[in-house]
């Protein structure tokens, strides 16, 4: 078994939270903060370092344009790439589905015990999946159901209605054309079982599948 350091990347775009997640890691045996990213898209540079390990990444960013989300993508694209974790306060549907998507291997809410960030570290390093309980049990009843499972996509366009914007407006932010909007619409309304903008997005809320 080898002896080296499970290196880390810590991503979040709040230095005390950095910081926090660097001194609850600095008493782990066997894990080493090697470097630290105050933005998504300077995350997904520094990941490229043969250095890295582990990327622990927040989902949702203050400064830049990449979402945490997008920023695993990017980083689980390379051949050899680090694996990610995710550590952050959101843990809706709309948030874990992109990412898990993304490629993420660990998903953990930040109030989870230190020993439990620790724990998915080490279990990322190893190519293993870790998610936090919650998460978890969403995501066995979505597959114990899966006419009525929303699809990353479908969150997507969905959450994208809760905010007000238009079919139109939403094939542009999504790169998408009008009448895929309307497709993945006409799903939403059949798997969530309603006839209305309003429904779907009150329906999903209900469900977890958006914040408001």
């Amino acid at each position: 078994m080898s002896t080296d350091p499970i290196r880390v990347l810590l991503a979040d775009d709040h230095p005390v939270v950095r910081a926090g997640l660097r001194a609850v890691l600095e008493t782990e045996p066997g894990i080493e903060v090697v470097a630290e990213a105050a933005t998504a898209e300077d995350a997904v540079a520094r990941a490229t370092a043969s250095d890295v390990d582990v990327v622990v990444m927040d989902l949702q960013f203050g400064r830049g344009r990449m979402s945490g989300a997008a920023a695993t993508a990017a980083i689980t694209a390379r051949p050899g790439a680090p694996h990610v974790v995710i550590v952050t306060t959101y843990g809706t549907d709309a948030d874990t589905l992109p990412a898990i998507e993304a490629g993420a291997t660990g998903y953990l809410l930040k109030d989870a015990p230190p020993e439990e960030l620790a724990a998915a570290i080490r279990t990322a390093a190893s190519g293993r999946t870790t998610l936090a309980p919650a998460v978890a049990d969403r995501l066995v009843h979505r597959l114990r159901a899966p006419g009525t499972s929303l699809t990353g996509r479908e969150v997507e366009v969905l959450g994208l209605v809760a905010e007000g914007l238009s079919n139109h407006r939403i094939a542009q932010r999504l790169h998408l054309t009008e009448g895929t909007v309307k497709s993945h619409l006409a799903r939403i309304y059949s798997k969530l079982g309603v006839d209305s903008r309003t429904a779907a997005v009150a329906s999903a809320t209900e469900l977890g599948y958006i914040r408001r």
